[in-house]
């Protein structure tokens, strides 16, 4: 289930660290790798599908990205679950993120879709975090905002679940 908002913006700042931008201090990368492999087998085995799943990712502060395809969803549309290198924090969208306003992904994401996603994403630790505060203007303690331009500010989904 996602975190409230004041809870998840207490998260990500408590995340923020100005020193470790791509992944955190402590950082387990085969840990995290074959947590995220887990991840893909389960959603392949509960929506009974093979989902398309991006494990080339460099230079970015998020794993990997697992998307359902929309045959197997009882959505209109593929789902997308993007899983950070920080926190354990995962985001799940309909379509592409950033495709849907809240109140379209509220209307067309299928709630037993949902559902099926959380649960193993909770099964396995992760944190779910709702993509449309991610949106947000990044105002965090690091230089991220030095990278771009004035009138291209980065969001926190930058700062957590994209490439940098």
């Amino acid at each position: 289930m996602p975190h409230d908002d004041q809870s998840t913006w207490a998260l990500l700042r408590q995340l923020d660290d100005p020193q470790h931008m791509e992944f955190p201090r402590g950082y387990d990368p085969d840990a995290t790798r074959a947590r995220f492999e887990q991840l893909a087998t389960r959603l392949d085995a509960r929506f009974q599908c093979t989902c398309t799943v991006d494990r080339q990712v460099q230079d970015a502060s998020h794993h990997g990205t697992v998307v359902i395809p929309a045959t197997a969803a009882d959505s209109a549309e593929h789902i997308t679950v993007t899983i950070s290198n920080f926190g354990n924090l995962a985001v799940v969208t309909l379509g592409n993120p950033g495709s849907y306003s809240e109140e379209e992904e509220h209307e067309l994401f299928h709630a037993t879709d949902g559902l099926r996603v959380e649960e193993e994403l909770e099964a396995l630790g992760y944190t779910v975090i709702s993509e449309h505060l991610l949106w947000t203007r990044y105002d965090g303690v690091s230089d991220l905002v030095s990278y771009y331009p004035p009138e291209h500010p980065p969001t926190w989904w930058i700062r957590f679940f994209d490439y940098l």
